[in-house]
């Protein structure tokens, strides 16, 4: 194991006059940088392995009763005139059913006691189970490094050694190939530091397609998974988030894939409706969970990419570790009121973007008609208590145009990125088109109530930016099809009704 690591098999550093063969300050603060994020991450780990067993112990001290005729934990009376008893499938003491967990386990369900449940949980969590007892791991020593350097230039000899001279080519090549063989060194030991939680790897793709303002998430494997089952295993799937933005509107997430630890996906996701802009001040945020069907489904790992990182139009390669968790900051205020969760990264978080729309506008010369098309919406805001919202979109030509100005699309039931592939048409001139303004709104359909405001945008000769842009080019281009996205903001210009 060593010789592969270090890869000097047969190349002994410390024997011969060689060149280079003492690792430099530089290279020693490196590992030790390494050996020092290892130590904090362990650190980290028992500290939350601590809080488990805590917990337990906690449990053990509150019993109250024998466990016989008594309940173990609450000490109440079992059996004739008392609470039903059950037997704790681990520890054998009796409880009543208050106290217990029913545990679906094959090929019978089983009760378990809640202080056996939660040692389970202890050794599942901490990985107990698979170490036969808590893990710990051993980190390597720091190197010392010598500060004692002459910092002025060493005089060469004026006349050096014809052998020494001969071997000058040959002391260089060895350095080339000491210095190759440290940077290996240096990348696996950075990479058993990573994962010394046995997180596990992950592979994907991004693409930005700056045509369509999409971004193609290609998610192909996950190596050597830390196994979060009893069997040794996981059911892992991936989640995607764009950060800063509403919590669930831009979630997307692959397959399960059953009882492995090295899954293999090869499944693209798709976020629509990104900007030039969005891509200069969002991150990606890539999870790996664990899947369970009969409790939460707890977390594995993640990996965050700066999205301007991405050249447009051009597919980029990722092999990375997983991490822990990266702690994000919540905004305390507005979000709640406005009924969104808003994700707030070092960039700052836009508290009055409320979504995306896909608009499409042409003048039919032969028609005489003004065409509005609504296409789709992205990551709108959550306005319903399961988290989504039952979106419809309204358009309405201004001023002066009566109730035929006003048109709504279909309702889309518990979704945040809807599909309506509308048209909407005004019989109007196209010179009177100047002075007209057309009113977008996105609302939240709520039976009995009035409906919720989500978002919305004007466009017309008075708007400003993209906007007026979309406007524009509708003037200049008769019998064109022009599609934009346009933000959707705060701003309400028009009822529901």
């Amino acid at each position: 194991m060593t010789d592969a690591v270090m890869g000097t098999k047969g190349v002994h550093v410390q024997s011969g006059p060689c060149l280079g063969a003492e690792l430099t300050d530089e290279e020693k603060e490196i590992i030790n940088s390494v050996i020092v994020r290892a130590e904090k991450m362990e650190a980290m780990e028992q500290e939350r392995i601590g809080r488990l067993v805590n917990r337990l112990d906690n449990m053990k001290k509150a019993v109250c009763g024998d466990g016989v005729s008594r309940c173990l934990l609450c000490g109440e009376q079992l059996g004739a005139g008392g609470d039903r008893s059950v037997v704790c499938e681990d520890c054998k003491k009796n409880m009543c059913t208050k106290c217990g967990v029913q545990a679906n386990a094959r090929p019978r369900s089983v009760w378990l006691c809640k202080i056996c449940s939660e040692q389970r949980e202890v050794w599942k969590r901490s990985g107990a189970w698979f170490f036969k007892g808590l893990p710990k791991q051993f980190l390597p020593s720091p190197m010392p490094i010598s500060r004692a350097r002459d910092p002025s230039p060493q005089k060469s000899p004026a006349a050096p050694p014809a052998a020494v001279q001969t071997q000058a080519p040959v002391a260089s090549e060895l350095d080339k190939l000491l210095h190759s063989n440290l940077m290996k060194c240096l990348c696996l030991m950075q990479y058993i530091a990573f994962v010394s939680a046995t997180l596990g790897s992950l592979e994907f793709t991004l693409l930005y397609d700056q045509g369509n303002n999409s971004l193609h998430c290609s998610i192909i494997r996950a190596k050597g998974l830390k196994p979060m089952d009893s069997n040794g295993l996981a059911d892992p799937y991936v989640k995607l988030h764009l950060l800063p933005g509403a919590s669930k509107s831009n979630k997307l997430h692959t397959k399960t894939l059953r009882n492995t630890r090295n899954p293999t996906w090869n499944e693209t996701l798709v976020y629509h409706g990104l900007t030039d802009e969005d891509m200069q001040r969002k991150t990606l945020r890539i999870s790996v969970c664990d899947e369970d069907k009969f409790g939460h489904n707890e977390f594995i790992g993640e990996t965050r990419v700066a999205l301007k990182k991405l050249k447009f139009n051009q597919k980029k390669n990722f092999y990375v570790c997983l991490e822990r968790v990266v702690q994000t900051k919540r905004t305390s205020t507005a979000g709640g009121a406005r009924g969104i969760a808003l994700y707030e990264d070092e960039e700052g978080a836009d508290l009055e973007e409320r979504g995306r729309i896909l608009i499409s506008l042409m003048y039919s010369s032969q028609l005489s008609r003004l065409i509005v098309g609504v296409i789709r919406c992205v990551h709108l805001a959550a306005m319903d208590a399961n988290g989504y919202s039952d979106p419809f979109v309204k358009i309405c030509l201004k001023p002066d145009m009566g109730k035929k100005a006003k048109n709504k699309t279909q309702i889309k039931k518990k979704t945040l990125n809807p599909e309506f592939n509308e048209e909407f048409s005004y019989e109007i001139k196209h010179a009177e088109l100047a002075k007209k303004t057309l009113d977008i709104s996105v609302w939240d359909y709520d039976i009995g109530k009035c409906n919720d405001y989500i978002g919305g945008c004007q466009l017309g000769i008075t708007a400003k930016g993209e906007r007026l842009k979309h406007w524009y080019e509708c003037l200049k281009n008769k019998d064109k099809k022009i599609e934009r996205w346009h933000t959707l903001l705060n701003e309400n210009h028009i009822s529901s009704d």
